[in-house]
């Protein structure tokens, strides 16, 4: 069965209010193009709404707002509700991770009068999107005396802006022989950051110019690059797409839609609700979900029982209940049905631009594997929260059977025994330098999400 399209329900405030959200996101899409920046963009919009770090509180109460941030790389935000912590949270979880380069701690080098960073890709990628692009660096480079220096090179209008070059097709006879996947190399993803050399310089004369650039511009060392975390992600402003701007392309929609419709889910609550709520903001979703900033780590249990502690109602049980009981939407955008490539769809069970937010039951590859499957019990009740809130909402998977697959961080919290279904915006060109989605997509998810956190 298919869902109407969205747009056909809409009247003036309908429009009005989305095309507003939709500038709101494109200006949270343009400040946050690493999960650094969005971490720090979400915090500065939760302050204006009366958050404050946890850390700060020594006890908490029904209607306290808080939030826990992780290294500056990940995030989470609670409202206390009304009813005990114990009987179960509503969480809505999503990764501010995108596919990108990085670059590698000895990045600098020259060849032919030409100075490069060398990089390593980060996720998926197809790495022939990646050349002929301009490109800009974000990061961070801490130093030894503790400073961290904010680097952002490619965004301001005057700003120059770097790239990785491709062969010309005129001697591209052989490059076009290769398959897909290897005729641009992971090693030859390196970025062209000048070409004039220093003068008085005999070696390396233009890698010491950029160097030099870089000390009067930044005060860093070549040596700094080994404790910096520099990402190279496509330069420019998220843009309204389609002649009738029904549409926004940008930089990140993978995972950053799902990470705005949380936060303005959550900031629209303005009551005390019942039940707790929780929006998670996670980071190395595209690499699995490790290390310290992943949501294999433990910070959000250890937020959990923090917050149950500063209520004065913390124990070991009570705080496995209250994972056991908390019910969660894995906020992530799913493959949106593209008919130029139908193929690779079963048009049943595909997600459409512009029908409303997306369940994914499972998600995973192949037999369902690294999946979660979310109980028949539990999509029941979210399709009377939806129907009832007035939710355009549509269900989908990943392609067909055995072409291909995805996974989100439904799994890992479905670890705890609680009810967890994948959710999210339909994407077009996922995980390429610049992704497509549909403006009444996004306000769907935002309702969606605010819906599920005061009903579910």
């Amino acid at each position: 069965m298919e869902r109407r399209n969205a747009w056909k329900a809409y009247d003036e405030k309908d429009l009005a209010q989305l095309m507003e959200l939709g500038k709101q996101y494109r200006r949270f899409l343009d400040n946050s193009k690493t999960e650094r920046e969005c971490t720090k963009e979400a915090i500065r919009i939760a302050e204006l709404h009366g958050y404050r770090d946890l850390e700060s509180m020594e006890s908490l109460k029904p209607g306290d707002r808080v939030y826990v941030n992780t290294m500056k790389k990940a995030v989470q935000f609670y409202i206390i509700g009304s009813k005990p912590v114990e009987d179960g949270i509503n969480i809505i979880g999503a990764h501010i991770d995108s596919p990108r380069m990085d670059i590698k701690q000895n990045p600098m080098y020259e060849d032919s009068d030409l100075a490069y960073l060398d990089t390593h890709y980060y996720g998926g990628i197809k790495k022939y999107q990646w050349v002929a692009l301009p490109l800009s660096l974000h990061g961070v480079v801490a130093k030894k005396d503790g400073t961290v220096v904010d680097v952002v090179v490619g965004e301001a209008e005057d700003d120059p802006v770097v790239g990785v070059s491709d062969l010309l097709i005129h001697l591209s006879a052989k490059q076009l022989e290769k398959k897909a996947s290897v005729v641009i190399e992971g090693e030859d993803l390196d970025v062209i950051v000048g070409s004039i050399p220093l003068k008085g310089e005999d070696k390396d004369a233009v890698k010491a110019n950029v160097l030099a650039i870089l000390k009067e511009k930044y005060d860093i060392e070549e040596e700094d690059f080994l404790s910096a975390e520099i990402e190279v992600v496509p330069a420019g402003k998220s843009r309204d797409f389609g002649l009738d701007r029904s549409m926004i392309i940008g930089y990140g929609h993978d995972d950053r839609v799902c990470a705005y419709a949380e936060i303005e889910a959550m900031m629209n609550i303005v009551d005390i609700p019942e039940t707790t709520c929780c929006c998670i903001l996670a980071d190395k979703e595209e690499i699995g979900s490790v290390g310290a900033t992943g949501m294999q780590a433990a910070y959000f249990e250890n937020a959990v029982a923090e917050i149950m502690d500063k209520m004065g109602c913390f124990g070991d049980i009570k705080l496995r209940h209250a994972l056991a009981r908390s019910r969660m939407l894995s906020c992530d955008v799913s493959a949106g049905y593209d008919p130029s490539y139908a193929s690779a769809f079963d048009r049943k069970n595909a997600a459409f631009l512009g029908r409303g937010v997306c369940f994914n039951k499972f998600t995973g590859a192949r037999g369902k594997s690294g999946s979660n499957d979310a109980n028949a019990e539990y999509i029941g009740k979210l399709r009377r929260i939806m129907d009832d809130a007035g939710v355009a909402f549509q269900t989908a998977e990943i392609g067909k059977v055995d072409e291909g697959g995805g996974g989100t961080i439904a799994y890992i919290c479905a670890l705890y025994g609680m009810e967890v279904i994948d959710s999210g915006v339909p994407v077009l060109s996922m995980h390429a330098p610049w992704e497509i989605i549909s403006k009444a997509d996004l306000y769907e998810a935002a309702k969606a999400y605010n819906a599920f956190l005061l009903n579910a």
